[in-house]
């Protein structure tokens, strides 16, 4: 079971009596050590059952999970292993109700929650609402309710803020629904007010791992005290190297916590790198080294010197794009075996991605940007998930409202604003609404049996999904669904292309596939692992579906290349990186925020810092950082200064010059790349004999 393990990460596995800090620097094998650690733990005779690991996304619990049923068997599938969101919905619909929710409640989405906040504060724009909607979000990651932040406002934008929210949880309430947020300070809430509940899990938990430990923020921090309880039963695998997520609540002091709060903590430091070579790691410990250390440690490698870091300084974006598509030529051209999924350009903000998009259509490069839009966030699938909440709870408004009007069934505004104000007197939920005795005296009799019919239908729908289970159920039952609305006829109606319609109703088609294969046990996730779990009711899939972020699409199976912030390809790694714009202002990234303090502006260099580091240690074989001359900012044109970072790398004189033999392959690369395009343009006009 050791087998390929060295001996830190054997320590790491071997230490199951007491709470552990696992500091994994970048690609030293920690999904290797918490799989690893849930084998150990079940061949060591502890119910898999008893075993939580954590982690922040869908696609990173399915890898885990994929790995640890290959060392433990089939006994894995029993260990919990999600995202802290998923583990916050099932404490909630299993003890829920201790806080007042019933089991069917709803999860908002991002745009559920910005409609509501317009509501409650009267705004029409949704720039204001978001910004009542960040604000709300840091007070529930720092734990507060509505009257704390209250409390704690210290000007007038924040006591507005903090009023709205007070207006927002009731609507919540009323609503029986939840945002992400709250899927980790209710539950917190639920262990802290609720002795029984909390004494339930630290029975049922007999060992908690977390992976990314760096990224928790405060309230997670709490939540997990609560789950392991006095018997420390912990092991935290994280890095403070790569903590970039300060500005979403994530925070370093739970790091400086936890020997605080655990004292027999035992610290196990993983060094060896088995990503990169040992000048790309040489950049890398340089980078990091002027930042505060909380607990030291240096990267090192087997894997040998490996290419020079190379430094490129280029007139501007378009010349800086030109660069890169010589590059990756000039790479795939030395050796016929580079695909083009071995490329990774790598950027500070989402608005670099565009001239190197122009620049690989015009070279004919296939490639991805990656964190593009969620297969949910199509307006089509919002649609069918809102009809799909409706049924799972009938006082999801915002759900309700969606459903109504989607497809359009005769019932108009005005009906919808009647009932609306007719709710909101009687607290009822606008589907409690449509049945009250006394609606008739609110709204006209066609109004009322327009209203009438479509409650029955969605309470008829909700009847036959609760008696469905399995694939081919599941599916015959969506199908029909669709049929009956004129679903398909909806979306005909509301495109001018036909074909734009057709590849909507596409979409729908994979949704209908992907929540029948859940149904019946098999789950296709972002990694693009298959798995077999419990077959499931439909409405029991319909209560996950808020938290799932995309379809698989096997992106890893794609030879692409790869364009994706620094943020987004943190956790990924290619043999082959660029990073682009490295350049002060941009990485750093420079804020004109005059209200920071001299302090918070220090912690903002030292992410951004650990960020430059993110970047260089996503490289495998080599790496490539350009910055600009020239650079655009609006629509001016200023002078560029390479990032402070640069020097910082400790790179020598040689490295900072690109090879002119590199360049010489890359020019040639270029011509025959034009050559073949401009044969393959003559082939084409050619008329056919």
């Amino acid at each position: 079971m050791s087998a390929g393990l060295n001996s830190a990460q054997l320590e790491a596995v071997n230490h199951v009596h007491g709470p552990s800090l696992v500091l994994a620097g970048a690609g030293s094998g920690k999904t290797r050590v918490i799989t690893h650690k849930i084998a150990h733990l079940i061949n060591g005779g502890m119910s898999a059952n008893r075993i939580a690991a954590i982690t922040f996304t869908n696609k990173a619990a399915a890898e885990m999970r994929e790995r640890a049923k290959q060392l433990a068997g089939r006994g894995a599938a029993e260990v919990l292993i999600c995202t802290f969101h998923a583990l916050g919905v099932r404490l909630l619909r299993q003890q829920g109700t201790y806080i007042g929710l019933k089991e069917q409640f709803s999860i908002l989405d991002t745009d559920d929650v910005t409609k509501i906040m317009k509501d409650c504060g009267g705004a029409t724009d949704n720039a204001t609402a978001r910004q009542w909607q960040w604000a709300i979000s840091a007070w529930k990651n720092q734990g507060l309710n509505a009257a704390q932040a209250l409390a704690a406002a210290s000007n007038e934008d924040e006591r507005s803020s903090a009023v709205i929210m007070g207006r927002y949880e009731e609507r919540l309430i009323a609503y029986q629904s939840v945002d992400f947020d709250d899927l980790i300070s209710l539950p917190l809430k639920l262990l802290t007010e609720h002795d029984a509940v909390r004494q339930h899990w630290q029975q049922q938990l007999s060992h908690v791992l977390v992976d990314e430990y760096q990224d928790t923020n405060a309230t997670q921090y709490e939540l997990l005290k609560l789950l392991v309880g006095p018997r420390g039963r912990l092991t935290a695998v994280g890095d403070d190297d790569q903590s970039i997520y300060g500005w979403r609540g994530a925070t370093l002091d739970n790091l400086k916590k936890l020997p605080v709060d655990y004292p027999e903590l035992k610290v196990i430091t993983l060094e060896q790198n088995y990503r990169s070579t040992s000048a790309i790691l040489k950049a890398a410990n340089n980078v990091i080294g002027p930042n505060p250390k909380l607990f030291p440690k240096t990267l090192w490698s087997d894997l040998g010197e490996g290419e020079p870091v190379r430094v490129v300084a280029c007139d501007n974006e378009d010349h800086e794009a030109e660069r890169v598509v010589a590059r990756i030529q000039s790479l795939r051209t030395a050796s016929a075996h580079k695909a083009f999924k071995d490329f990774a350009v790598l950027y500070r903000a989402n608005h670099q991605a565009r001239v190197f998009e122009k620049a690989f259509r015009k070279a004919q490069i296939p490639y991805k940007v990656s964190g593009g839009q969620s297969f949910f966030d199509r307006a089509e699938i919002k649609d069918l998930c809102a009809w799909l909440r409706l049924l799972v709870n009938n006082d999801d408004d915002p759900a309700f409202l969606r459903a109504i009007t989607t497809p359009k069934r005769g019932i108009g505004h005005t009906t919808l604003t009647q009932l609306g104000s007719f709710a909101t007197s009687h607290k009822f939920s606008l589907f409690e609404a449509l049945f009250a005795n006394s609606i008739g005296s609110a709204l006209s009799v066609r109004a009322v049996g327009s209203l009438h019919e479509f409650g029955r239908y969605v309470n008829d729908m909700e009847y036959r999904a609760r008696r469905i289970q399995g694939a081919e159920d599941a599916k015959a039952f969506m199908l029909s669904w669709l049929s009956d609305m004129g679903y398909q006829q909806h979306l005909m109606d509301g495109e001018d292309s036909e074909k734009l319609a057709a590849a909507r109703w596409t979409n729908v088609m994979d949704f209908v596939d992907w929540m029948s294969k859940r149904c019946g046990g098999t789950i296709d996730d972002t990694a693009g692992v298959t798995m077999e779990s419990e077959k499931k009711t439909l409405l029991e899939v319909i209560q996950t579906i808020a938290l799932l972020s995309t379809i698989s699409e096997r992106e890893q199976d794609q030879d692409v290349v790869t364009l994706s912030t620094l943020h987004a390809a943190k956790g990924l790694e290619w043999p082959h990186v660029v990073l682009a714009g490295v350049n002060e202002g941009l990485l750093p990234f420079k804020t004109d925020d005059d209200s920071l303090t001299p302090e918070a502006l220090a912690q903002r260099l030292e992410e951004e810092r650990r960020l430059m580091y993110v970047g260089i240690t996503r490289a495998q074989r080599t790496l490539a950082v350009s910055w600009l001359m020239r650079r655009k900012k609006g629509r001016e044109m200023i002078a560029g200064k390479v990032s402070r970072f640069v020097p910082e790398m400790g790179l020598d004189d040689t490295t900072t010059r690109e090879d002119p033999r590199e360049k010489l392959r890359a020019l040639r690369a270029e011509f025959a790349a034009k050559a073949a395009a401009s044969a393959q343009l003559a082939a084409d006009a050619e008329p056919l004999a």
